[in-house]
């Protein structure tokens, strides 16, 4: 499969026509060929968003509601093209790629919606004769970034809702699922974008901060959104900083799930599966950190164990029923065994799995973890989790927050009351009472704290504060005195 930029519509080679090769992460084959953009490329792309704004800006609401409904219509009947493009690219399975095609059609039509959502408000003032209000506006060339695990929804959002406020994109799509990203891109092409509105660029590895760099510089890009690794978040937000302009970051993430002494330890089970190995728990609310009441910790992790253990691994791309694929990268394993070895070295134990080889890997749940063991508050990205076993309700909510993380959550227990409470003292940006750490929906609000970012990414008006500028405006009698 190769893929090419997308500027002004167009689909062109990169200028200098170089490549560069996405390729499978057990077999080696290149599945992907995409175009590598140089920093020329990149300021074409930017100089071609901000031409648009000029026009894009001044459109109504119903122009960029329809071209939405559309873009979602459109992704719908692609939908199994998609799921294929991100099995063979990030090893996703049918129903991984699946949810991220479902939730990516309903983002864009949650963003139809919002388009007579942008709103002001009138304003109370002392002067007499004076109309005292508020307008949002759009902002200019917004540069947005998503990373691989989630192709579908987290390129929809990083280019829907900034375009639905009325400002032009320029999307930098993830060198690891290049296909996938451009499906999206190029749904909403199809769907009458105006020239230039949406510029679709990818690059080699090697060049992404000189190219990304390039960017944050440009005088027109006025808003950067970035989903990625902490660690590449920080270099993003300290080069927004140099320029002054905003960022929102969505960025990693050890998720906890709090099993309080009235769990039903069933449905506890069900979610800690779900929530730990959908995706070889390369998700950024993947379940990583189980902080479970001593008195219910042997039932849970027997039951929690017994359940991982039987989830079928393999390729997605050769076997449908496989539900733990491959890792994206070879180097996933190393990095994780070392991890292991020293949980293990420190007297954690491993009541299931074990070992990586390369990027394969076994459902493996790490028991009897410590703060001393580096698992226990780095992110591991992969089909790992672990169990922190507590004496209470208080030291529950004490470990849940003893992480620089603060992205997703989840606490199970019969007591509703004292479950929200938990809830509402842990320290996330999302959470959930009986439900996994896992989940999305396009109406509500999602991002972190801490070193898990900030800005919202969904969600209605927290997403329109986002991707529009607040202005004051008053109308005043002409003839009004001064005092000198």
């Amino acid at each position: 499969m190769q893929t090419q930029l997308i500027i002004d519509n167009k689909h062109v080679d990169a200028s200098e026509g170089r490549t560069f090769d996405r390729t499978h992460p057990l077999s080696g084959d290149v599945v992907t060929t995409a175009a590598a953009a140089s920093v020329g490329d990149a300021i074409s792309a930017v100089e071609s968003a901000a031409k648009a704004f000029v026009e894009w800006s001044q459109t109504g609401p119903t122009e960029r509601r329809n071209i939405f409904l559309k873009a979602a219509d459109i992704l719908e009947r692609r939908t199994p093209e998609f799921i294929g493009a991100m099995t063979n690219e990030v090893g996703a399975n049918g129903l991984w790629a699946g949810f991220n095609a479902y939730l990516s059609v309903s983002l864009f039509r949650e963003a139809a919606g919002l388009v007579t959502q942008i709103q002001g408000q009138t304003i109370p003032t002392d002067k007499p004769g004076t109309l005292s209000m508020t307008v949002r506006q759009p902002v200019g060339v917004v540069l947005s970034m998503a990373p691989w695990n989630g192709a579908g929804v987290l390129a929809a959002r990083a280019i829907a809702y900034p375009i639905m406020c009325g400002n032009t994109v320029v999307f930098r799509a993830s060198e690891t699922s290049p296909q996938s990203h451009a499906i999206i891109a190029e749904a909403l092409q199809e769907a009458g974008l105006p020239d230039g509105v949406l510029n679709f660029i990818t690059n080699a590895p090697q060049d992404a901060g000189e190219v990304v760099g390039a960017i944050i510089a440009h005088k027109a890009v006025r808003r950067i959104n970035f989903t990625g690794s902490t660690k590449v978040g920080r270099i993003i937000a300290q080069k927004a900083a140099e320029h002054l302009k905003p960022v929102l970051l969505e960025l990693g993430g050890k998720s906890p799930f709090v099993v309080l002494d009235d769990a039903d330890i069933d449905s506890a089970v069900r979610a800690a599966v779900f929530g730990s190995f959908l995706y070889q728990g390369q998700v950024c609310m993947s379940t990583e950190r189980f902080v479970v009441d001593e008195s219910v910790a042997e039932e849970f992790v027997a039951k929690f164990a017994a359940s991982a253990a039987e989830l079928e691994v393999g390729d997605p791309a050769t076997n449908e029923a496989c539900i733990v694929g491959p890792m994206i990268v070879a180097e996933s394993g190393p990095r994780i065994n070392a991890l292991i070895a020293d949980a293990v070295a420190k007297g954690a134990t491993i009541l299931t799995g074990g070992d990586a080889d390369g990027a394969s890997m076994r459902p493996t749940i790490i028991d009897h973890v410590t703060p001393e063991m580096k698992i226990y508050d780095e992110e591991t990205f992969g089909p790992i989790t672990t169990i922190v076993r507590v004496s209470g309700f208080e030291e529950a909510v004490q470990v849940a927050n003893d992480s620089e993380y603060g992205l997703s959550g989840a606490v199970f227990g019969r007591d509703a009351q004292r479950a929200l409470q938990a809830a509402l003292r842990i320290q996330v940006g999302v959470i959930h009472v009986n439900g996994s750490t896992v989940q999305n929906e396009a109406q509500a609000p999602y991002g972190g704290t801490k070193n898990s970012g900030y800005g919202r990414f969904d969600g209605g008006q927290a997403v329109i504060n986002e991707f529009t500028e607040l202005k004051w405006v008053t109308v005043e009698p002409a003839d009004q005195l001064y005092p000198f």
